[in-house]
């Protein structure tokens, strides 16, 4: 599979999905697509999905009156700046059956059943179940209704917002790639801003007057792009040092829940630091500002009741990144703060 001309290749798609996290990366990917789209007359079968994360998204916030939305909000409003009507915007959260009812499953309450926490070179267990998998499962109704007026498996681009300066992994990453092909179904994964740098990124965004996230200044507000430099998971284990003790400092109670679960489970939540250090290197003078404090609502407390739960139970995976040869504290009273009232 060879493509050269991002024209040529939308004219071939029966559905074009823009993939928006609520980051500045996924909109200007989306925004080429969709140009490409528009030129190859095929603007209509553009779709955008936001493979919503739960409480571990960065969250709104209100400052001085002012209310910053959340990334799930974020991510709807750079749909409709691209020019995508509401009804072909979705957003898909991944679910569980709990005594007859449909709940939030969450990462974190999965990470604390699992017993392990999704690193680089393990188990990437924080992307295709939770975000890939739940986007392509929204379109199944969809496909089974084309399958009936075309002839031959359907045509999907998978549209990211993935970027060569990011990391090696992402360099290495062809802008074109087939990651689905069989008699129903092919998806070639589309990465149309992979070579735009950083500071070509925040040109576009700055020009453009597109909104980005609140929690990539300083302060919400500041307009100054000194914050999180990605708007990822809030404490994500793959962050860069200073994201995470932003992230920390901007969400206490969250890096608490998560040093309890890596307390409880003895797996570090990175390889080269745990949540405990980073809650402790947050508070140091040296430390950069967090400019705001979240005040985590229902969802974030739901989840939080959820992961005391797993906790008390054994894990249901044997981690190799387990510290030392104790055994583990689930179920045996030996974490008193498994013991807050649920």
């Amino acid at each position: 599979m060879s493509y050269t001309d991002p024209v040529a290749f939308a004219a071939t798609r029966h559905r074009i999905v823009i993939n928006l996290s609520g980051g500045k990366d996924g909109v200007i990917a989306g925004a080429r697509a969709m140009d490409a789209a528009r030129r190859a007359g095929v603007a209509d079968r553009v779709w955008t999905a936001h493979a919503s994360l739960g409480p571990m998204e960065w969250p709104a916030v209100t400052v001085d009156g002012v209310r910053w939305p959340s990334a799930s909000e974020l991510a709807a409003q750079h749909s409709q700046i691209l020019g995508v009507p509401p009804e072909r915007h979705i957003e898909v959260r991944r679910t569980r059956q709990v005594d007859g009812r449909t709940v939030p499953f969450d990462l974190l309450t999965f990470i604390a059943e699992r017993g392990d926490w999704p690193w680089l070179g393990q188990a990437r267990t924080c992307t295709g179940p939770w975000k890939t998998k739940m986007v392509f499962g929204a379109f199944t109704e969809q496909v089974r209704a084309l399958r009936k007026e075309v002839q031959g498996p359907l045509m999907f681009a998978n549209v990211l917002g993935l970027r060569a300066e990011e990391s090696r992994d992402r360099r290495n990453r062809q802008v074109w790639r087939r990651t689905t092909d069989n008699s129903h179904r092919v998806v070639d994964e589309w990465l149309p801003a992979h070579q735009v740098s950083t500071a070509d990124v925040w040109a576009w965004t700055l020009a453009e007057e597109v909104p980005y996230h609140w929690c990539y200044d300083s302060h919400p507000g500041a307009g100054d792009r000194r914050g999180s430099s990605r708007c990822s998971c809030s404490t994500c284990t793959l962050a860069s040092h200073r994201d995470l003790l932003l992230g920390v400092a901007r969400r206490p109670r969250l890096a608490e829940l998560c040093a309890l679960v890596e307390r409880v489970r003895q797996v570090p939540f990175n390889p080269n630091i745990t949540m405990a250090e980073l809650i402790e290197q947050s508070r140091r003078p040296d430390a950069p500002d967090p400019g705001v404090r979240v005040e985590e609502n229902a969802d974030f407390e739901r989840m939080e009741r959820d992961v005391h739960a797993a906790l008390r139970r054994p894990p249901t995976y044997e981690s190799k990144a387990r510290t030392g040869s104790a055994p583990l504290l689930h179920a045996t009273g030996g974490c008193g703060t498994c013991t807050l009232t649920m």
